[in-house]
């Protein structure tokens, strides 16, 4: 069995990452894709359940698992923390599962850092009016927390040339190839190939 691939996928609030992610779940086309749940500071928000979106714990608790050196990557963002479980990630890997993870820039540098076989993925808005319309259409911030959203959105897509692969989700159905594309070419590359066909390279090549 081949080892799973771990894609990173980054992306300003309201760019619609976590829509292509779902998607990509509910594909028939694909396979032994998961998504990794990360652990968080945040207050829980209406519709998210505990263990699907995120394991919700409490500050203590975070601090706690960064002294057991138990998350490969972790970051504050808007005064929470956010942590991806090393055992997890590996688990899945080792199991042949892809696994997307979703996580903003500053925790993709630290996984590229620490895992460098993983794929990264930047999704981009078709403009800054749509982006602005997608989360004004959420119904969940104030129009003073959509300003500063926007600012970190702009500061945050100045790392795209940081990912190995970028997308801009102006079509849904679009950005959804887009994604398998990239999920089937990256398992067509030389490594994965012969881990996957390495008998049948064997004994083809013997003389």
């Amino acid at each position: 069995m081949s080892q799973g691939i771990l894609f990173i996928i980054s992306a300003p609030s309201g760019t619609g990452k976590s829509s292509l992610i779902q998607g990509l779940l509910n594909s028939r086309s694909l396979q032994n894709i998961q998504v990794s749940i990360s652990y968080t500071t945040r207050n829980i928000r209406p519709g998210e359940l505990h263990g699907e979106h995120y394991y919700f714990i409490s500050k203590e608790e975070f601090q706690i698992m960064i002294k057991q050196d138990c998350f490969l990557e972790c970051a504050k963002v808007f005064s929470n923390y956010y942590g991806t479980s090393r055992h997890s990630i590996n688990t899945m890997l080792y199991s042949g599962i892809d696994v997307f993870l979703d996580i903003d820039w500053q925790g993709a540098k630290q996984i590229r850092h620490k895992m460098p076989q993983s794929k990264s993925i930047f999704v981009l808005p078709p403009s800054k009016d749509v982006l602005y319309k997608r989360l004004k259409k959420r119904g969940q911030d104030s129009d003073l927390v959509i300003s500063k959203r926007m600012e970190k959105a702009v500061d945050e897509m100045q790392h795209y040339l940081e990912y190995d692969y970028l997308i801009i989700n102006d079509n849904f159905d679009n950005a959804i190839n887009d994604l398998k594309t990239i999920i089937s070419a990256e398992h067509l590359c030389l490594s994965q190939q012969k881990q996957r066909h390495n008998k049948l390279i064997i004994d083809l090549l013997k003389s």
